[in-house]
């Protein structure tokens, strides 16, 4: 894999089913996603964007083509190998938080660590508690927390780990305006701070505007790319996707 990018998928198909009844939710997709980028995957429902991010987080295998991952090729790993992979390189943020409810904040923030084996450094957990804004919380619990402070308790336990990629699918849907606008400036000066790379699913043209790249799926193909676009961009590009067909125009 080229040394400048994180993920690589290259002619990846997921089919699930089979004969008459099968569903092609990739079909043949090509992407790179670079170092230090901040990509932002869009798509109409059924478009493939969980099966999608699914695949390039080494959640789910596809049925042909290749998913390179931090220079290894993870379709050719085994369960345990590709277990370990997801668990020393990969963060992963959920639009519904996904703590423990009995864990405080820094239990919940340190539990990769202690279920890779790894003692937590306390300077490195530390410094990630302060740039999510969560020093002065370290003993609360999620019930004690809002739902943005969840969520950025759900990135510091995603960037504890200096994964290689961090995956984030719909992670302000849960918020509202304001709590949602503060998580997508913490994920992008992740970035821009960091040299961290996210790729983030969502649905909501403002978030996606947050982003360095914006990537379009539709009917389980990649149907065109903007970078750097305002919102208003997104939603109108987003308008046109009923209209895509597979050989990549509008109809």
């Amino acid at each position: 894999m080229t040394a400048g990018y994180a993920v690589r998928l290259d002619a990846v198909r997921k089919t699930y089913g089979g004969g008459g009844g099968a569903v092609e939710a990739l079909a043949g997709i090509t992407i790179d996603f670079p170092k230090g980028s901040f990509t932002a995957v869009m798509g109409p429902s059924g478009s493939g964007k969980s099966t999608f991010l699914q695949c390039a987080a080494g959640l789910d295998r596809p049925t042909s083509g290749s998913v390179e991952f931090d220079g290894t090729e993870i379709t050719r790993l085994g369960e345990a190998a590709l277990t370990r992979l997801r668990r020393d390189r990969v963060g992963f943020v959920f639009q519904a938080f996904n703590l423990l409810p009995a864990l405080t904040v820094m239990q919940n923030v340190t539990l990769p660590l202690k279920l890779a084996g790894r003692r937590p450094d306390e300077a490195e957990v530390a410094r990630v508690l302060d740039r999510v804004g969560l020093t002065q919380r370290v003993g609360h619990r999620p019930a004690e927390l809002s739902g943005g402070q969840q969520q950025r308790v759900a990135i510091a336990r995603a960037l504890v780990t200096n994964p290689a990629v961090i995956f984030a699918d719909e992670p302000t849907g849960a918020l509202d305006t304001r709590t949602a606008l503060e998580v997508l400036e913490l994920l992008r000066d992740s970035v821009r701070a960091s040299g961290q790379t996210i790729v983030m699913v969502t649905h909501d043209p403002v978030a996606a505007s947050y982003a360095d790249r914006v990537v379009f799926l539709a009917d389980g193909v990649l149907a065109g790319t903007l970078w750097n676009p305002s919102a208003d961009e997104v939603a109108e590009r987003m308008t046109k996707l009923g209209a895509w067909d597979r050989r990549g125009s509008e109809i």
